[in-house]
This record gives C-alpha cells, structure tokens and sequence, in this order.
C-alpha cells in the first residue's frame, strides 16, 4: 500500500508540472489557433537560464528564478514579435505557423548547443530535507514542485478570470474582429499571449531542472507530453489540461510500478489513443478560453 501511495504522489507531483506546461500550449490554442512546436526549447531556455544564474551567478533560488521568467518572456515576445505577427492573418497560416515554430525549436537548440555545448548541467535542489506527505517519504524538492504548480495554476485562472487581459483575451479568442472594434489592441494580446504561455514552461523548467539536469534536448520529452495532455484533455480547455496532466503523470507513475519505466510512454500514449477513440474532442471538449 505504501508504494501505490508512493507512486500516487509522484504521479500528481509529475502530472501537475505536465498540466504547467500544457496550460501555456491550450492558452496559445484557444487564443490564436495555434500550435507552438518551440514550446519545449523555451522550457529548454527556462532550464538553462536557472543554471546559470542560480550555479553560475551564485543568485538565490528565487532570484535566479525570477530572472529566469523575465530572461525567458523576453526571448518570446522578441520571437513573437519579428516572426510570428508577420504570419497571423495570412494565407496557410494553419500550415506556416507549424514550419515557423519548428524553426525556432532547431534554431533554439542549435543556439544551446553553439553555446552551451552537449554536456549535462546539473542544478542543486532548493531545499534538501525530507519531508512525509501522506505517509509517504519524499524530498522537500518534489513536495516544492507541486506547492509551486497549485500555485502558479491558481494565479493564472485569477489573472485570466479576473483582470481586464484575461477579459481581453476572451473577447479576442471568441471573435476577433468585434474585440477589434471594441477598441481591444489584438495584437498586443497575442504578442502577450505567447509571452505567458513560456512563462507558464519556464516555472516547469526551473522546478524540474534539479531532478532531470539541463541539456539542449531536455525540451523534446515534456513538449510530447503537454501536446498528449493538450489532446488528451480537450484543446483550449485549462481545466481540461490540469486533469489532463494530472492523469498522464499517475499513469506513467502506475506504469513503472506494474511494468517498468521504459513502458511508461507506451503505456500513457496507449490511453490517450483509446481516449481520442472514444472521445475525439478529449475529455473535456474542445473550447474557447
């Protein structure tokens, strides 16, 4: 009982970064109809952006992790701003927005490898106790990743929910052109909405970065699982990628305990294709944000 209790709590830690990092790709989705391929190098960048700061610099954890979030939005509202505005709006979008952000994935991890080479780069944990978490014994790192994850959850559903962006951005998703005439700036909402999407990645990078090192490739395994939890949960659906998370991280907890890790992805992927079998629009449907 005590390791399906262990696996439990690994799999919602797990889960809940996964629903991080699918939350930023369903806001982009339900926002500006778009798949954004480079999401998992801006959780590269997050990654080593921490590194250097936190390793390199000498920073305080929380520092280092601010600059890291401010380091990363930059990198995307540059990115957004001289490559993806000039594709919105203009014949083959859904097909040129695929090739132009699976550009920026190579060059960003071609970029990382220029400078920062092959090597693994490995990140102390924050805190280094252990603690007990439902009868479980963990490290205060991991009990850390997902206090940080209900907490950037809920400040992102208040923002959206509650400020005159998160009005905006609805009113943008569900017809652009009357958010347009209503005064609404649309292209500073999209220009904002890829920004927060890689912030979204970035606070994933920066609390898995201990447990999984930084390397040039590490953006290619969660990107994979945030578009299955995306799919999984219903695109454009936040809540949809929370649970969605949450369930892709029990099953490949679940996994590894009755098999072993190396079919945890078989297993995972096995679900979410009887799912879309099933359900087509995934659990939740597809909706606007």
């Amino acid at each position: 009982m005590e390791i399906v209790m262990q696996q439990i709590v690994n799999g919602i830690i797990v889960g809940s970064m996964y629903a991080l990092m699918a939350s930023g790709l369903s806001l982009i989705w339900g926002t500006m109809k778009m798949l954004n391929l480079a999401h998992g190098e801006f959780y590269m960048l997050g990654g080593y952006f921490m590194f250097f700061l936190n390793v390199g610099a000498g920073l305080n954890p929380i520092v280092a992790g601010i600059l890291s979030i401010i380091g990363v939005f930059i990198v995307a509202i540059i990115v957004e701003t001289i490559v993806i505005r000039f594709l919105i709006d203009k014949p083959g979008w859904e097909v040129n927005q695929l090739i132009a952000t699976f550009g920026i994935s190579i060059l960003l991890q071609n970029l990382a490898l220029k400078f920062w080479g092959e090597r693994f780069q490995n990140i102390p944990y924050y805190v280094k106790t252990e603690v007990s978490f439902l009868n479980v014994n963990l490290s205060a790192q991991r009990l850390l990743i997902l206090v940080v994850a209900i907490l950037v959850i809920v400040l992102f559903w208040a923002f959206l929910k509650y400020s005159r962006f998160g009005n905006a951005l609805r009113a943008t998703s569900q017809d652009r052109d009357a958010a347009t005439i209503n005064g609404i700036n649309t292209r500073v909402i999209y220009m904002l909405t890829f920004g927060i999407s890689t912030l979204l990645a970035t606070v994933a990078a920066i609390m898995l970065a201990p447990i999984y090192s930084v390397n040039p490739w590490m953006g290619a395994a969660p990107l994979l699982k945030a578009l299955a939890v995306v799919v999984l949960g219903g695109l454009g659906s936040l809540v949809g990628a929370i649970v969605g998370g949450i369930l892709l991280g029990l099953l490949e907890a679940f996994g590894i305990l009755i098999f072993s890790s190396e079919w945890q992805n078989v297993i995972a992927f096995s679900v979410l294709i009887l799912v879309l079998w099933i359900r087509p629009s995934g659990l939740f449907g597809a909706k606007e944000w």
